[in-house]
Parts: C-alpha cells; structure tokens; sequence
C-alpha cells in the first residue's frame, strides 16, 4: 500500500516593507499546486506577533512568528524595500542560517538574496536578484558567489533564487515541477490563469 506522504510545509517570511508579489506569487502558486492541500501547507511567518505591513500600507497578519511556526519544508525570503533593514536583522538571519539546515528548499525572490547573503548562506552558488539590486547584491554576495544577471531564475539544488517581483511565480511554477512533474506546474499555471514560459 502506497504510504500517504504528509504535505509540505511551505513557510513565507514576511516583513515591514516587503514587496507584495514576492511573497503573494508563491504563495498563490503553492496554494493553486497544493492537490487541494493535500501536497502543500503554505503560511506566513514573522519575527513579531503583529500585523505586518507590506509595500503599499497593505496589512498583513502572519500566520505564525518565527518561534512558533511548523518545521518549514520549503522556505520561502521575498524582498522589497524592508529587506535592505531586515539583512541586518541578526534575529532573522539566524533563525534562517539556522532552519536552512533542515529545509528541503530554501528559496529567494528579489532582494530576499540580500537577507540570505548576510545569513551566509551563497558561498559557491550562482545568483541571481532584482535586476534594479544587482549592484547591491554584488556587494553583499561573498567572493566565491557568481551572479547571474539575466535569469529569471537559478537552481543551485537545495538554493534556488529568482529574479524580482513576478519571478517568484516563475520559480515557485518551476519548484512545483522539480517535485511533482511539469504536468502538475503547467496545471497549476494554467488555474492561475499564468502564462508560463517552462
């Protein structure tokens, strides 16, 4: 009898000044990919127990605060404007140098490369950010980091970064396809009503 696998856990960090589709895209993706839930848990997760509030003044409540929150699966830095403060957030960068050691994917969208740059977690990798950040991402990146410049987005196996902004959905379209097969993305890209480049 087939074992009945529980779904992921995909977790979403969420900030003061974070771009809204960086973190809205894949969680949309995941959400429309989840077989109705059965493959993906998606939630947002915060350093503080209050609301967050995105670019915009829109107002979110996480889920879950960083001490709280189900082991992630799958876990997913968004940038925006409040990234540049949050890279020198120790709280933060710690607790994701530290949950990146049990994660199956940690993933970046935008300037949340930044964040996982002074979490010292890039060294060797190819990267890739908002094409607007390159320069600052140049300068946080480690020396043995080798940045991409026109990618939507890279696989560095465990370390996956996209590009900005609606490059999260394309890298998220493309998680969902290295786990499930391309049939399960396209599907999901075609619910979402995306246009897809695979």
């Amino acid at each position: 009898m087939e074992e009945v696998r529980q779904p992921r856990n995909v977790a979403i960090l969420i900030f003061d000044n974070v771009e809204v589709l960086d973190f809205t895209g894949p969680f949309e993706v995941f959400i429309t990919g989840s077989n109705r839930g059965k493959d993906f848990k998606v939630y947002t997760v915060a350093e503080h127990d209050r609301p967050i509030i995105a670019l915009g003044n829109l107002s979110i409540n996480p889920t879950y605060t960083i001490y709280n929150c189900p082991t992630p699966d799958i876990l997913i830095i968004p940038g925006g404007w409040g990234s540049r403060k949050e890279m020198q957030n120790e709280v933060i960068t710690k607790w994701i140098r530290e949950v990146s050691n049990d994660v199956e994917l940690l993933l970046s969208v935008c300037t949340g490369a930044l964040i996982l740059a002074k979490a010292n977690l890039l060294d060797g990798l190819q990267l890739t950010t908002n094409r607007l950040a390159i320069d600052e991402l140049n300068e946080a990146a480690p020396e043995t980091a080798e940045i991409i410049e026109n990618a939507r987005y890279i696989d560095n196996g465990k370390i996956i970064l996209s590009a900005g902004v609606s490059a999260g959905i394309d890298m998220s379209l493309y998680v969902v396809s290295k786990l499930f097969g391309e049939e399960r993305a396209k599907h999901t890209a075609k619910l979402m009503e995306y246009d897809w480049k695979v």
